[in-house]
């Protein structure tokens, strides 16, 4: 058996391995599967340890028949259906050291800093296999052979980040667990007891995971080429599929806290652990969770890049890493246009699930949150495009985009300004009773939802445009229609541009009720610009005139700093988010089922919150430039043959969305 024969070999039985290990949790959950009908249906037993059924007398009893024990039914606070009891009440605690144990600070403080440590980190290394997939594919199917090993070295560049975040995230993860062991054991142990049926899918998952990454990793150099590097590739797939599923079932979690199902009102499971998992906001939490870890993982690479680009010493090392945020930041903004979309989906799931819980969150208690959410998306946005036109300088033939610029910023910032405008805002009961109500009598004719909708679809369309200029900086579109393709893209965006901003005039004209439903031609219209426009441009580019190479490494020192802006942002607003997510509950543990019966079971206010997640921020800055720093000893070289200069265009992953 030759050499090449033997890695064949050896790479699909590592392969067959990995495939085993992704199908190994669901065979251990077939069981469990095949049981929820009988379960769900009302079959079955009550599983030992339950409470003692007390309620309801099978029919052979009536008849005189020892039909053996009783059987308890349960109505599913969301399903309304039935089921089997088969789990304990949740329990009621009380303020003492038994439910809720004291070390001289405030518990949920300290467990606000270990969970939002695990979710940084693990937002992270569920990202970037992604983009390493994305970009080790590109390297593959990349007929110029110099720039497939670039690509294949900045995959390498990424995993290798990601494999010692990855042990960071397994400390968090266990040092989250302990937190919570020994600052909620009450609550800890009913969550456990409910998802006791997965707990053993969760951990054999991430035992595969762990499998997986570390086989990916050093298996890159024995992988290489031919056969054997699409079975690399194959591993990737493999492993970015068992993250998405640890994904989803810590997304359960939250999302039973928040909406639970498959309980009855004392919190009792009924024997259903797929109403258990899919609860009114499970699809919108992932949705949104897995594109904004994207967006996280992108900002946070660029952050990586940005950092190497401003400590390099020579041409080569700036146009490698100057390259290297491009990508990044064009994936991470590619995830970041439909995130708005996505929380509009989320919220609207709330209101649909509990209204109180929505007017809590927009409208009450936390509404003050969401404009300096607001004020976060803006700057997301407003950094990405002041790096796409500093990026313009690196091109020739890009100076006849230059004079629009100031046209671009002026629309950013009026939709920048409508977007973070509150529709009331904070007084003291003194200036309350002299304005006569909580309605100001200038703004609080402002900061409908129409307008803010209006305002943020006008900064996500300029975005594309920008991007779109971008993408044909350099270049001279030689299709026989140019000139039709391009007054056709003007005038759509142009209509566009009517469309939004007339439609959120419009809502000051109609009820409320009516208004909120204005969002969705004005999301249509963007994301009409965002696929069409895009698509078509990429159309009228194919086998473009180049006026110019790209020339890496020739771009300003300030765009480096929004890079790095921008991946502070990221992790400041989802900080945020995380809170907001954590307090629409209010003082419950689980909403309506479980109460939170601690001295801490009130909402902070703004001003602490916002300190605390700067904290975390900069504690996760701190810990990730270590992180950078160890993914730099060692580095692996890149190969003579791939150390040339960059070729002068633009890396294809840049139009992939």
């Amino acid at each position: 058996m030759g050499g090449l024969t033997r890695k064949k070999l050896w790479s699909i039985v590592a392969l067959g391995a990995m495939i085993g290990l992704l199908l190994l949790p669901t065979i251990m959950l077939l069981p469990t599967i095949m049981s929820l009908p009988a379960l769900a249906g009302g079959g079955g037993a009550p599983a030992a340890g339950g409470p003692p059924p007390d309620v309801a007398k099978p029919a052979d009893a009536a008849a005189g028949k020892d039909a053996g024990p009783k059987v308890e039914k349960g109505r599913d606070v969301y399903y309304k259906t039935e089921g089997i009891v088969t789990g304990a009440p949740a329990p009621k605690t009380a303020d003492n050291s038994q439910f809720y144990p004291r070390y001289n600070f405030e518990s949920r403080v300290l467990l606000w800093f270990a969970n939002q440590q695990h979710l940084y980190y693990g937002s992270f290394v569920l990202a970037v296999p992604i983009f390493c997939m994305i970009i080790e594919f590109m390297g593959i199917v990349s007929k110029d052979r110099a720039m497939a090993k670039k690509y294949d070295q900045l995959a390498y560049d990424f995993i290798k980040i990601s494999l010692t975040a990855y042990s960071l995230t397994a400390i968090l993860g266990g040092i989250l667990i302990f937190t919570f062991l020994t600052l909620y054991p009450a609550f800890f142990g009913y969550l456990s007891s409910i998802f006791r049926p997965v707990m053993h899918v969760y951990a054999l998952m991430f035992v595969a995971e762990s499998g997986t990454i570390y086989i990916y990793y050093y298996g890159w150099d024995k992988m290489k080429e031919g056969l054997l590097k699409w079975i690399h590739v194959s591993m990737s797939v493999v492993l970015n599929v068992i993250g998405t599923v640890l994904m989803m079932l810590a997304n359960s979690w939250i999302g039973f806290m928040m909406s639970p199902a498959g309980v009855d009102e004392q919190g009792r499971y009924l024997g259903n652990i797929w109403h258990v998992i899919h609860t009114a906001l499970w699809n919108p939490l992932n949705v949104h969770r897995i594109l904004g870890n994207m967006a996280f993982g992108g900002g946070v690479v660029a952050a990586y890049a940005a950092y190497r680009f401003l400590a390099s010493k020579t041409d080569e090392e700036r146009a490698h890493y100057d390259w290297m945020g491009y990508i990044a930041m064009a994936i991470g903004v590619a995830f970041l246009i439909p995130l708005p979309f996505a929380g509009y989906w989320l919220m609207r799931e709330v209101y649909a699930y509990r209204q109180q819980m929505g007017i809590t969150l927009m409208g009450g208690l936390l509404a003050w949150l969401f404009i300096i959410q607001a004020t976060m998306i803006g700057i997301l946005f407003l950094s990405s495009n002041y790096y796409l036109w500093q990026a313009l300088g690196r091109m020739r033939g890009a100076e006849k985009y230059q004079r629009y610029i100031k046209y671009m910023v002026f629309v950013l910032v009026v939709g920048f300004l409508i977007f973070i405008t509150p529709h009331t805002i904070v007084m003291t009961p003194a200036e309350l009773k002299a304005m006569g109500g909580q309605q100001h009598p200038v703004l609080g004719n402002y900061g409908v939802m129409s307008a803010k909708n209006g305002g943020i679809n006008v900064i996500i369309t300029t975005t594309v445009l920008t991007f779109i200029w971008y993408m044909r900086g350099n270049k001279l579109s030689t299709v026989s229609w140019a000139k039709f393709g391009n007054i056709f893209m003007g005038v759509f965006f142009a209509c566009a541009y009517v469309n939004i901003i007339w439609l959120a005039i419009y809502g000051y004209y109609i009820p409320a009720n009516v208004r909120v439903g204005l969002s969705v031609p004005q999301v249509a219209t963007t994301l009409s610009c965002l696929f069409f426009m895009t698509a078509l441009n990429g159309v009228m580019m194919r086998g473009a005139k180049q006026m110019g190479p790209i020339e890496w490494g020739k771009i300003s020192v300030r765009s480096q700093y929004a890079l790095i802006m921008l991946a502070t942002a990221f992790t400041w607003m989802m900080g945020l988010m995380g809170y907001i997510r954590s307090s629409v509950r209010l003082f419950w543990h689980v909403n309506e089922i479980m109460r939170d019966n601690s001295p801490w079971a009130y909402t902070h206010t703004t001003g602490f919150a916002a300190n605390m997640i700067s904290f975390n921020v900069l504690f996760f800055w701190v810990t990730i430039l270590f992180v950078f720093w160890l993914g730099t000893l060692g580095v692996k070289k890149a190969p003579v043959e791939a150390k040339v200069p960059i070729p002068g265009r633009a890396p294809e992953p840049a139009v992939g969305h």
